[in-house]
């Protein structure tokens, strides 16, 4: 499979370092990306091949990422339709409509909307998928591919689910480094250093995490196992509950889904 990304920013890096990581050769990934220092540092990084605009010999791939800024997509199609093919596309332009995409690429509908997160940075990612019915199974077995190389993947059936995905995961790295920054407030108020702080923060959060990955238990049974009637633990969460944390944490969600699908519209707009 050859791949070309249209974008050489932080995601696409993520993408390519995986990929590399994972045994895919570097003569088969193209970058095309305008900034001539991103593209030194491609080239230097992880020896892939650099284009400044797109043209057929960039193009000549078997899927192509879109991996520009959601207002810089139409553009970026515009330049790509005089040279298009038959190519698989997968858009990781957050927002960015399937219907809209096809739109601004002549009707072509051989297309996957994937939505990772920015823990796929470093390899610990997830991201959700969604295909259009034309799209092959060897064809999504193939995003998939690509996808999985910066963490775990999953396949939504409607698209209207990648604004879910969006709320859930996509942002919710952003909930949990709030959650992190309360519990460091409150050990420095508690009398420890800022480096304390952080190291019983951090370490508490990914232990936690951990055990509910490796646990086949529902979280709700963990956590009512470090719950003791009259401990610690049954204290503070009596108290978040009063002051609606689980309440807080749902409506901020959907909040974050329904701002998904407003930008949705915004951008097919523009």
């Amino acid at each position: 499979m050859k791949i070309t990304f249209i974008g050489g920013g932080n995601m696409a890096n993520a993408l390519i370092g995986g990929l590399l990581n994972n045994g895919f050769p570097a003569n088969e990934i193209v970058a095309v990306e305008l900034k001539e220092e991103n593209r030194k540092r491609l080239q230097r990084v992880f020896g892939i091949r650099c284009f400044a605009e797109p043209d057929a010999d960039a193009l000549a791939c078997d899927a192509l990422v879109l991996a520009v800024k959601p207002q810089q997509a139409r553009s970026a199609c515009q330049s790509l339709k005089p040279l298009f093919d038959e190519q698989l596309v997968i858009s990781i332009a957050a927002g960015l409509r399937l219907k809209d995409l096809s739109s601004w690429l002549g009707g072509h509908d051989r297309l996957v909307r994937a939505m990772p997160n920015t823990p796929a940075l470093i390899g610990a990612g997830v991201t959700g998928l969604y295909a259009l019915p034309s799209v092959s199974e060897a064809e999504r077995l193939g995003a998939e591919r690509i996808m999985h190389a910066v963490g775990s993947t999953l396949w939504v059936n409607e698209e209207t689910q990648i604004d879910a995905v969006t709320a859930i995961s996509g942002s919710g790295p952003g909930y949990v480094f709030l959650f992190i920054e309360a519990l460091q407030q409150a050990a420095v108020e508690l009398g420890f250093s800022p480096k304390q702080a952080r190291q019983l923060t951090i370490e508490t959060v990914l232990g936690a995490a951990k055990l509910a990955s490796l646990s086949e238990e529902p979280t709700s049974t963990l956590r009512e196992r470090v719950t003791s009637k009259g401990g610690t633990t049954e204290a503070a969460l009596r108290v978040m509950t009063e002051r609606g944390f689980s309440e807080a944490v749902v409506a901020g969600i959907k909040a974050a889904n329904e701002r998904s699908a407003e930008l949705g519209e915004l951008l097919g707009k523009e």
